[in-house]
């Protein structure tokens, strides 16, 4: 059974989700991967010419790994998600399904403010849907004891955000690619966030 009718309201089983928010994200990495183009010759110099496509390849996919890794642990101490949390979750899957194509678009073009501007919204858009959808997987387990003890700070989950702000403002103002190097340090910091996080909570 998908649907539980015992609950106040609508609710699907965590492991249902799980299935199917893993093969989301599966098969966006793999489209991803399958759009970085080969080198033009089997030369360290052909490789070099590629490197802002391998770094936007790295922040995608760090995002991306970071969301699998963050909400799998969090579906292994829920026994259902609300249907609320449900169609949050659902709007974050339609934006990331975007992130290989403006990944290449980046790539192809990281001095355009367009291109920079896009990148950076997809992965804001991300990182406000993803703490929303946790938000409200509290909002619903207020008694869950294993949940209440990993917490939820909203000032360190917010770090990333400003950093992606500060990137704007560079590319607007000063640097072009100062959306993609933010994006790029925020991954890096959402991840070490994260890590400290699991090790303060032993």
């Amino acid at each position: 059974m998908i649907y539980s009718i015992n609950s106040k309201y609508s609710s699907m089983e965590t492991t249902r989700f799980e299935t199917f928010f893993d093969a989301i994200l599966a098969i966006i990495i793999t489209i991803l991967v399958i759009k970085i183009p080969q080198p033009a010759a089997p030369t360290i110099a052909a490789i070099l010419e590629l490197k802002t496509t391998y770094i936007a390849y790295i922040i995608s996919f760090l995002t991306l790994y970071n969301l699998w890794h963050a909400n799998h642990e969090l579906f292994q101490i829920i026994d259902t998600i609300e249907n609320s949390a449900v169609w949050i979750y659902g709007a974050m899957i339609f934006v990331i399904s975007l992130i290989p194509y403006f990944t290449l678009w980046i790539a192809n073009n990281i001095n355009s403010i367009p291109a920079e501007t896009m990148f950076g919204l997809i992965f804001i858009i991300t990182h406000i849907l993803n703490r929303l959808g946790i938000k409200e997987i509290y909002k619903s387990n207020k008694y869950n004891k294993k949940l209440n003890k990993i917490g939820f700070n909203r000032h360190m989950q917010s770090m990333p955000l400003i950093i992606l702000a500060i990137g704007f403002i560079l590319t607007y103002t000063i640097f072009k690619p100062g959306i993609y190097i933010s994006c790029l340090i925020s991954v890096v910091l959402w991840i070490v966030i994260d890590i400290k996080k699991r090790d303060y909570n032993g």
